[in-house]
């Protein structure tokens, strides 16, 4: 029996729009568009006339634009790199993992270290007390880092390094540990992150001001494309741009604003574009919008080539994008944690689908703590069902040709270019930080996220819906921060007693010397330094010495929460006592949101800071960085009634007891302190104990805890 073959035109398409009115709310086909984030418009249907003008449809993987990927088989013939981020206290227990992680199928290692040395100070130093290795692995010294490759064949395993500020000594230290171990530099290969443009806008791990950081970014290229031709140089980061609240648009736009700005370093120094661009990388953020972030990977491919030959590139290495990808850690709940296995899994098929060169997939405790042992085999072994069981690796770029997927991608496409364009006519992506507005525009989408999650706008399973009726106590790993502290300072007096102290400050005092004249190589400097046993905190001294150290504007957005949640249920209600207060005490109930110890991680501080402002607090944003004395001083002065402490990186077990502690030393007692973030439900008892009157953790709404936080201020004035 033959039948007719289907031909699509304009009388079957009304024919379809007829029979989707009889079901579609209100008879309206369009109440079924989603509005994405980024302000694209995503149809219930596409069909050919959505592909039909489209410029790059039927391109091929490995060929320009690499629209479909940076090579031609792509997974079928090799399935990109399993990697385990993970940096655990110690170097020793990082390297344990590390180890077990390889033998159980991991194919790289990805290294975390905790936040005393992104900042670039050694474990000794007083402002880092509640940091030394609470979120990652604390490195001082090539002697640390000697311990953390321990036994990992260098020449054979590839390493990536999550680190910016202290990018010299960490990178350096790693060189030296890898020639200790009998690799020349080589033979090295992994990935340094070197993207400081980010860490102004988001993730606050920096240490110098933006012009002398990127004259750090442009020595590390110059001396990886001489001596380490294996090695990327810089992994232009637009993850921790996801999570701290940008949606896709903004984090491709941005990211690939940044890579231009490093390229144009490079080549201001007087490199050839084909000489580096090759070593070029970059590191998306998976979230849980599953065709957006398909469609942002395919989209960003197509965009960093049109860049790259606006640099006259001519090798094809110059104009691909590759990158390793990371699922949401923002993504993850605190409450009925099972289900973020779910949703790492999803997120990992959309890195997979988008075409991923490498992949770190997150633990599902991650949203309290650092993972378990446990919980990172969950995690491995999801990419490698993946890998193994899916046979997803058999077809390259499965999406190809989806008249849906075709369309979104050159939406993003066209989205993320006006950004850019943008960026363009400020004077580049250095300017655009500089001015505040990139991570304003930043921190505006976040608090909008927020108030449509608080709202209930946008579901979160078990979080705002389908919530359990009680939460099963959880496992989850704990560090001893003073323990790790005294094992890092005691290796830390050893390495001075035993060292070449007249040579160490000979080469840091060369370091100096070429700072101030912006004469030679300040990798290959450090480089000398790190072999004589100079450590991270002395080498970032003395650049410091000439370079100073950063201090950022605190600025919040206003009106973007209130916005987003205004049609939701007693929030004109709180506004209203709020005001009460005010009228009854002759001021409003103002509160101060702070960050203490190493901690720059402010999408939470930020968010909170914008709600309460929109709801009628006073609200006052304590700078980053701050000791809890500093901070205590602060909210004196300012004449709070309550200071929110908010918490990202495990400090709050050391940090919160000494902010209260400081409050009555200072005769201000009466000043209420809460906390918000991430923080394990074993460690509520502790802080109540200390004093804490309240305490928000992940998945709070913020409404509800701003009542909460009135109402503990009544009774504090009362």
């Amino acid at each position: 029996m033959s039948s007719k073959p289907f031909e699509f035109n304009a009388s079957n398409l009304e024919a379809w729009q007829k029979a989707a009115i009889k079901s579609a709310p209100g008879g309206d086909v369009s109440a079924l568009n989603w509005k994405t984030p980024d302000g694209i418009i995503v149809k219930p249907l596409y069909t050919a006339a959505d592909t039909a003008n489209l410029p790059y449809v039927n391109t091929l993987p490995g060929f320009e634009p690499f629209l479909r990927g940076p090579q031609a088989t792509m997974y079928a013939v090799r399935p990109w790199t399993i990697r385990q981020y993970a940096g655990f206290s110690t170097a020793e227990e990082s390297n344990a993992f590390y180890r077990k992680a390889l033998a159980a199928g991991g194919q790289g290692v990805s290294v975390a270290f905790d936040l005393a040395t992104h900042r670039g100070y050694d474990s000794d130093h007083p402002r880092v007390e509640g940091d030394v290795g609470k979120a990652g692995v604390a490195i001082d010294s090539v002697e640390d880092m000697k311990i953390l490759f321990n036994q990992i064949p260098l020449d054979k395993v590839s390493v990536s390094m999550t680190m910016n500020g202290a990018v010299l000594p960490v990178l350096a230290g790693y060189v030296v540990a890898a020639e200790e171990q009998g690799v020349a530099q080589d033979q090295l290969s992994g990935t340094i992150q070197n993207d400081i443009l980010k860490e102004f806008m988001v993730r606050n791990t920096y240490i110098y001001p933006p012009e002398p950081s990127m004259k750090i970014i442009g020595d590390i290229i110059e001396y990886t494309a001489k001596h380490m031709p294996k090695f990327n140089s810089i992994s232009i980061s637009g993850y921790h741009m996801q999570e701290a609240g940008a949606n896709q648009a903004l984090e491709m736009a941005f990211t690939l604003a940044d890579g231009k700005e490093y390229v144009k370093t490079a080549i201001a120094k007087g490199m050839d574009v084909d000489g580096f661009a090759g070593r070029l990388s970059f590191f998306w953020a998976v979230g849980m919008n599953f065709y957006l972030e398909i469609a942002k990977m395919r989209a960003a491919r197509l965009l960093w080539c049109r860049i790259m030959k606006g640099f006259d590139a001519k090798n094809p290495k110059s104009l691909m994008l590759r990158t390793h990808s990371q699922t949401s850690g923002w993504s993850l709940t605190e409450q009925d944690p099972y289900n973020n296995v779910v949703r790492t899994t999803i997120e990992a098929m959309a890195a997979v689908f988008g075409g991923t060169q490498s992949l770190h997939t997150n633990s599902l405790d991650e949203a309290i703590a650092l993972p378990t042992e446990f919980s990172s085999r969950i995690a491995r072994n999801t990419q490698l069902i993946i890998q193994e069981e899916t046979h997803i690796t058999s077809v390259i770029d499965p999406w190809a040709g989806s008249y849906m997927m075709e369309s979104l991608t050159q939406e993003m496409a066209d989205k993320a270019w006006a950004i850019i364009e943008e960026v363009e006519a400020m004077g580049g992506m250095t300017k655009a930080v500089d001015s505040g507005w990139a991570k304003l525009k930043i921190e505006a989408a976040a608090a909008e996220k927020q108030a449509r999650i608080d709202s209930g706008k946008d579901v979160i399973v078990g979080v705002n819906k389908y919530k359990l009726d009680k939460e099963d106590a959880m496992d989850s790993l704990s560090i001893d921060n003073v323990k790790v502290r005294d094992g890092q300072i005691e290796r830390l007096k050893h390495i001075r007693a035993t060292r070449d102290s007249a040579k160490v400050q000979a080469a840091l005092d060369a370091l100096t010397a070429s700072a101030a004249s912006g004469q030679g190589n300040l990798l290959e400097l450090t480089i000398q330094a790190m072999r004589l046993r100079a450590t991270v905190g002395e080498v970032s001294d003395a650049l410091e010495s000439v370079y100073g150290r950063h201090r950022a504007d605190t600025q919040k957005v206003t009106g973007v929460y209130a916005a987003a949640y205004d049609s939701a249920e007693g929030w004109e209600q709180l506004q209203n006592e709020i005001a009460a207060f005010g009228d009854q005490h002759g001021r409003r109930p103002r509160v101060m949101i702070a960050k203490l110890g190493q901690d720059g991680h402010d999408r939470g501080a930020k968010v909170v800071a914008t709600a309460y402002a929109d709801l009628g607090f006073d609200v006052d944003m304590g700078p980053l960085f701050q000791t809890p004395e500093e901070c205590a001083r602060q909210a004196i002065e300012n004449d709070v009634h309550a200071v929110g402490v908010s918490t990202l990186a495990a400090g709050h077990k050391t940090l919160v007891p000494a902010i209260i502690a400081e409050l009555k030393k200072q005769g201000a007692d009466d000043i209420i302190v809460f906390v918000g973030g991430v923080i394990p439900r074993q460690d509520y008892e502790m802080l109540y104990d200390a004093g804490v009157k309240g305490i928000y953790g992940p998945g709070t709404p913020i409404p509800a805890s701003a009542k909460d936080v009135l109402e503990q201020i009544k009774k504090a004035v009362a």
